[in-house]
This record gives structure tokens, sequence and C-alpha cells, in this order.
């Protein structure tokens, strides 16, 4: 009862009122989800919905059903407000002679999905199910739903939903990656899901760029996914050598690794690219029209396209192994609490971090830069110069580290993961595996 009454109050009714029209006026309920279903997926299905419908029905406005709803509130109690009740008295008042509503419930890899249409005289129910679908494929299904309710034909355009929804999406999403396959979202950073890779692949680093997830790990192994929940492809690396970085810029996914540096402009097609070195390459970032990464004994690296690489003089030969970009600078991090800056990507300055413990990830944003590393070690410094230890109340070592919607989110081993919204106190949240998690990201 309580769901019913939360869903009619959010009822969002995106399209306006054509003008004049002999189409039947029609309400669209939100898509609700059960299971495995992820906001952003709800939206993007929400669309192609209504993308469909408006051809053949005119979608009432917004402000027009809150007044209705209101009196509807208003008259009955709440026991009586039952779904078909609340919304055959909207209808009426309304005099709207069409209801769609299309429902999703996902388990696993697989989707149901299912379309009902109430009129005031009758109410019609379609389903269907698609097992391992990717948001192509529901879109497609839901599509074929409102073919068999109403008998239209597409008219859809070949305009990507995914692209018209990333536009409108409020919401982005955390994704995690690790042993052996491991692949967690999270749309807040506080609840997450384990989801199917395909694969038992140790999986070190992940990204996010161009409407795509890309994550990268052992073996060559480099999966894509355009919304990191339901579908992951494998695509050729072209070589077996681990790849333990990635990151997005300029147009360019780089992924960095054993010898190894690979390019490419759409996550499927890589191109192998000649370093000039032999050492183990750990992290790579992109910042001020320029890539960074970095590696065994002090290794730094810069590129301007991604293509042609040199070498840069660190001054040091400990091993780093993240590396970061914000407020006009590159952090690198890495053996031994070991904390260099550079404004350039060439010239690089040693900075006291106050530790001895080993660094692993390290992230800028919101006005801070965030490191952490070994026995949940934490580092937040305002300028990159001058840094201060945080307690994270774990031993585990921490690994990979983002920022997004207002949100620090640390990963590490044994299923470990701490948010914060200012970098200084760190709540543990629950991640539902004890699989080492090696890195993580947020889709903007």
């Amino acid at each position: 009862m309580k769901h019913i009454l939360i869903l009619l109050s959010i009822l969002l009714l995106s399209s306006p009122l054509f003008g004049q029209s002999e189409r039947p006026e029609t309400i669209i309920i939100p898509v609700s989800g059960i299971g495995d279903v992820s906001n952003t997926r709800k939206i993007i299905l929400q669309n192609t919905l209504e993308e469909q419908l408006k051809e053949h029905f005119m979608l009432i406005s917004q402000e027009r059903f809150e007044e209705v709803r209101e009196k509807v509130f208003e008259e009955l109690e709440y026991e009586e407000c039952t779904e078909d009740r609340c919304i055959m008295m909207i209808q009426e008042m309304l005099q709207v002679e069409n209801v769609f509503h299309l429902q999703v419930i996902g388990e696993g890899s697989n989707t149901q999905l299912s379309l009902s249409w109430r009129t005031l005289e009758e109410k019609k129910k379609v389903n269907d199910i698609c097992m391992g679908c990717g948001t192509f494929q529901l879109n497609d299904k839901v599509m074929g739903l409102v073919e068999k309710l109403v008998g239209v034909k597409k008219v859809f355009t070949d305009e990507p939903v995914v692209q018209k929804i990333e536009k409108d999406k409020t919401e982005g999403l955390f994704v995690s990656v690790g042993d052996p396959g491991t692949i967690l979202t999270s749309p807040d950073g506080n609840s997450w899901t384990k989801r199917t890779s395909g694969i038992s692949k140790y999986l070190y680093g992940v990204t996010y760029g161009n409407r795509l997830f890309v994550t990268v790990g052992e073996s060559g192994t480099i999966l894509t996914s355009s919304d990191g929940i339901f579908s992951w492809t494998k695509r050729t690396s072209g070589t077996f050598d681990y790849l333990s970085g990635v990151t997005y810029g300029n147009g360019l996914f780089v992924t960095v690794g054993w010898r190894t540096i690979l390019t490419s402009s759409d996550g499927t097609t890589w191109t192998q690219r000649t370093s000039g070195i032999s050492k183990y390459l750990y992290g790579v970032t992109y910042g001020n029209r320029l890539f960074v990464t970095v590696g065994d004994s002090g290794t730094i690296l810069t590129s301007s396209d991604g293509n042609s690489w040199t070498q840069r003089n660190s001054g040091i030969s400990k091993y780093l192994y993240g590396v970061t970009y914000g407020k006009g600078l590159f952090v690198t991090v890495g053996l031994s609490g070991t904390i260099l800056t550079s404004p350039d990507g060439t010239t690089w300055t040693q900075r006291n971090s106050g530790t001895s413990d080993l660094l692993i990830g390290v992230t800028y944003e919101n006005g801070l830069f965030v490191t952490v590393g070994e026995s949940g070690t934490i580092l937040t410094s305002p300028d990159g110069t001058t840094w201060t230890e945080r307690t994270s109340g774990t031993p585990e070592y921490l690994i990979g580290v983002t920022y997004g919607n207002g949100l620090f989110v640390t990963v590490g081993y044994l299923g470990t993961i701490f948010t914060s919204t200012d970098g200084t106190s760190w709540t543990k949240r629950t991640s539902g595996t004890s699989k080492y998690l090696r890195g993580v990201t947020y889709s903007q």
C-alpha cells in the first residue's frame, strides 16, 4: 500500500501538451524496478517508452496531474487507495483514456519486462524476458511490447537512447573491480550490487569516459560496458601482459601494464604503443593536455597524444603505483610513503607524506587530494604539498580511490569499501564480497 502511494506521488509526466490533437490523452507511470535494476536503466527504458507512445498519444502535463492527484488523496482514506482505485479515479477526473506502466525485474543477467495498459473499461498486460541482454536489446523489447499492446509500428529513430539519456540523467554510477572477475556497482557509494563480468581473470583498473566503462586486468584482459551493470563485453587487447591501470582523456583510452601501453579511441579496437622501457607500469592519468604513467624504480613517462612517450627523471628509485591530476598539479604515490608532485609532468619534487606505509591509489576532487594504501592508510592534502593522516578504522590494504556524487570512495582487500564526504571522516560500507577490490571509478 505504501509503495503504491509513493509511486503515485512521484509520478513523472515528462512530455508537454502538443496543443490541439485528436490523440487520446495518456498517463505514463514511471518505470518501476525490482531486483538488479539501476535508476539509470529505468530512466533509459522510461524514455524509450515515452518516445514510442508520444507518436500515438498525447501525454498530459505534470502540473495537471498533480492538481488531480491531491484531490484523490483528499477524498480517499489511506486504506482505500489501492493501485487500481487511485489510478482509475485520476483517469476519471482528468478524463484520461489510457494509463501505461512498465515494470522491470532484474535477476542476475536476465531481465523480465511487463507492460500494462489500463483504459477505463479494461486492463491489458504483456510480458517478455531478455536473457543476458544489454540496454539496446531491452529497448527493442520495450518497443515490441508496445506494438503488441497497441498495434503500432516502430517509430524510433536511429539515435541511441543511451546517448539521449546521458544528457538528462542526474545520477552517476560507482563501479569497482577486483579478484577474480569481480565487478560491483553502486548508485550512491553506500549500497553495492555484484554484477556478472563473464570472466575469472583478476581486474586491476577501471575508468569511465565517452559513455563507456573500461576495466583491465591480467593476461591482457579488457572489458567494456555502456551501463556498467547488465552487459560487459570482452575485447581483444593483442597482448597477454598484465594491465594494471587505465584512464580516459582527450578522446582516448590509455591502459598500461608490464612493458605495455595500449590506446583506443572507442574501447573496442586497441593499438600497442612503444614505451621505450621494459619496466612495469602501474598507474596512468590525464591532465593539462598530458598523459602521465608511473611504475617500477621511479619510472615516469609522459605523452601529449598517447602514442609517443618520453621518460622523465623522477629523482627516486622507489616504485610508484598511483597518479592523478588536480589543481594544476600531477601527484604520484608509491613505496614507503613516497609522494612526488609536478606542475608539468617533467620536473618532479618529493614531498613529506609523514608515513612509511605503501601508498597505492590517489585521486583529486572537490579541492582535495586523497591517497590510500597499506594498513588502511588514508592521507589528504589541499595542495599536494602538506599531507594529513586520517583514520580509516581498518587494517586492510586500500588500493583504489575515486570521487563522485559528493563522495570519496575507497576500496581494497577482502571487499573493503569506505566512503567519506570530506576526506576526513570515513564510514565502512557493506560490499557483499570478501574478494579483493583493486579499482574504482565514477561515471559523471
